[in-house]
């Protein structure tokens, strides 16, 4: 048989191949509805963000007339004038940046080792510790027990306040352990005939080969401590210590407000739209963030899910 007569061969085999797969009428219907549905979601999703950008740049007259929709009125920048001279709205995202990069470390360092320890089916009390965790799930000591015990260890008006009693979600430790339970032993018995030890062993081989998972604890960990607040409010006794998300939720409860305004106007018009422009200038990094770890997302959380 010739190069050429191969060739046409081919040609006819893959011809034949699209016509035997070609969609059916239901499935193309299908595609159509569920890419229709999946558009109007994403829309329903990002128009209360869409919201918030326009009336963080429309003039205050079109924010109480309700005016606003998807795209800005009146463009004005006043209140985002006032609040990036603000020093404390610096300080206090200096602190944010700094809180969440500590307590996202000492989260993964636990929840890393600990998943990883209660993935061994040798462990001796493995249930009992897993146990522990899940109880944790569903109780906890309380409000005041928590606040007795930070406060008596030193930990307040610190970073530590915020990084120890959130530092493990046990949600997340479970999906890595689920992820760990079926890593491939072959490659740690292979290591451990090298001569590499436990820690070795997750340093040199599970870890670098854990990627997608890590990256997803990641974002799980340092969306959820931008985010909180509540933490630094119970245990922050000065201003200067807060996070970016108090001094969101002080000019929200109206327990501050703007230094400067030099007028009747321009105090109304920040008072119109200082929730949206400093809700916009917290969120943003994070929503920068995510397309930088968006790949590993999905495969991070459902590798676990995965049995052999």
């Amino acid at each position: 048989m010739t190069a050429e007569n191969v060739t046409h061969l081919d040609e006819r085999l893959s011809q034949s191949t699209v016509r035997a797969v070609k969609d059916t009428r239901a499935y193309t219907a299908f595609r159509v509805i569920n890419g229709t549905l999946l558009v109007i979601i994403a829309a329903v999703t990002l128009y209360p963000f869409v919201n918030l950008v326009a009336q963080a740049f429309s003039s205050e007259s079109y924010i109480n007339a309700g005016q606003v929709n998807l795209w800005p009125k009146g463009f004005n920048v006043t209140t985002f004038q006032l609040v990036m001279s603000d020093a404390m709205f610096w300080r206090n995202y200096q602190n944010t940046v700094y809180y969440t990069v500590v307590a996202t470390l000492v989260a993964m360092v636990l929840t890393t080792t600990f998943a990883y320890a209660i993935s061994k089916y040798n462990l001796k009390g493995r249930k009992v510790f897993i146990g522990i965790a899940v109880f944790t799930m569903f109780f906890n000591g309380g409000l005041i027990p928590n606040y007795v015990l930070v406060n008596e260890l030193g930990l307040r008006n610190s970073v530590w306040a915020i990084a120890l009693p959130n530092a493990i979600s046990v949600f997340n430790l479970l999906v890595m352990k689920s992820f760990f339970e079926n890593f491939s032993t072959e490659l740690e018995e292979a290591a451990e005939i090298d001569g590499l030890s436990t820690y070795g062993k997750l340093w040199r081989i599970v870890l670098p080969l854990s990627k997608a998972v890590i990256a997803t604890m990641i974002l799980f960990y340092a969306v959820s401590f931008w985010n909180s607040w509540f933490a630094a409010f119970l245990y922050m006794d000065h201003r200067d210590l807060y996070p970016v998300t108090v001094y969101l939720r002080n000019l929200i409860a109206g327990a501050t407000s703007v230094d400067g305004a030099a007028g009747s106007a321009e105090a109304t018009q920040i008072a119109a739209n200082v929730k949206a422009v400093t809700m916009l200038l917290t969120v943003l990094p994070i929503v920068c963030l995510y397309p930088f770890v968006q790949r590993y997302f999905v495969s991070g959380v459902m590798l676990g899910s995965v049995k052999q």
